[in-house]
């Protein structure tokens, strides 16, 4: 799930479409190097860090290891993973400082609890929204995706992750998915107004509902709707104590929820789920 420092063109999936021409050409582009250094520069800052200790930070879709030569430029460590073999060995070829993982985060963050200061990833999750096998499902790799990398990450902590969205469906399906996963957050806008310079970058908050940061060159601009919020779903619905009504639809759909990230089977959720049965007669 290579990154890259261009709007990518989804021609089949990305261990097949970086093969190793592609990636060499990808990181031997001095504009594609200037851009991702640039998007990655702006990714740490968003992640903001502790400046009087060094952090271990994850990098999903790591590819040739661009944006990890910023984050060991920065003083910190990292841990790369990415589906691209050929982008991996460009990175080992040009001898990276962080630890390199084959792997595809549909599949999950395979890392212990609360094991990374932060994570970074420069345009690598709207791959997660194609279903190049007939087995992927979208919604179910993202919600993976975002499930385990909020348990790997500490109490805290953030995660900040370019994306360059197809159509608003898509932005829609990846925010939901991550709070459905526990983050709050929001999605940060730099540039809004121009149609080059624009990026997205989702900011994802662990445990703590944090102040989203402003967007570049938002100063002249409404800077609400660049400035997307969200918070956990399970907020909207709570009584004056701040506590879902118990037994209604609210209340047991959390509790389901619950069940579920504890690994156990649970009922799917229906239109009949919390429905108060008639009285019989």
């Amino acid at each position: 799930m290579a990154g890259s420092g261009r709007r990518p063109e989804h021609r089949g999936p990305p261990e097949l479409f970086y093969d190793e021409a592609e990636a060499r050409k990808y990181t031997q582009n001095s504009r594609v190097v200037e851009i991702q250094s640039q998007m990655s520069e702006r990714a740490v800052e968003l992640l903001g860090l502790p400046e009087d200790r060094p952090c271990l930070l994850l990098d999903v879709g790591c590819g040739s290891g661009l944006s990890g030569d910023y984050i060991s430029e920065e003083g910190h460590y990292w841990i790369g993973m990415d589906i691209s073999p050929a982008m991996l060995d460009v990175a080992v070829e040009r001898e990276v400082e962080g630890d390199l993982l084959l792997a595809d985060v549909g599949h999950g963050i395979p890392f212990r609890p609360g094991m990374f200061d932060g994570c970074i990833s420069i345009s690598a999750v709207q791959w997660l929204c194609n279903a190049d096998k007939k087995s992927h499902s979208p919604p179910k790799r993202l919600y993976r995706f975002f499930s385990t990398l909020y348990t790997a990450l500490a109490r805290g902590s953030r995660a900040v992750l370019q994306l360059y969205p197809e159509n608003s469906e898509q932005l829609e399906l990846i925010t939901a998915q991550a709070m459905r996963a526990g983050f709050t957050g929001g999605m940060v806008v730099d540039y809004p107004n121009s149609a080059k310079a624009k990026k997205f970058f989702l900011c994802l908050f662990v445990g703590t509902s944090g102040t989203l940061p402003k967007g570049l060159g938002t100063e002249c601009a409404n800077e609400e709707p660049h400035q997307a919020k969200f918070t956990n779903e399970r907020t909207r619905f709570r009584n004056v104590k701040g506590k879902s009504v118990k037994k209604s639809r609210d209340w047991i759909l959390e509790k389901k929820e619950r069940r579920r990230r504890q690994g156990k089977e649970v009922r799917a959720d229906t239109k009949y789920t919390g429905r108060k049965r008639r009285p019989r007669f």
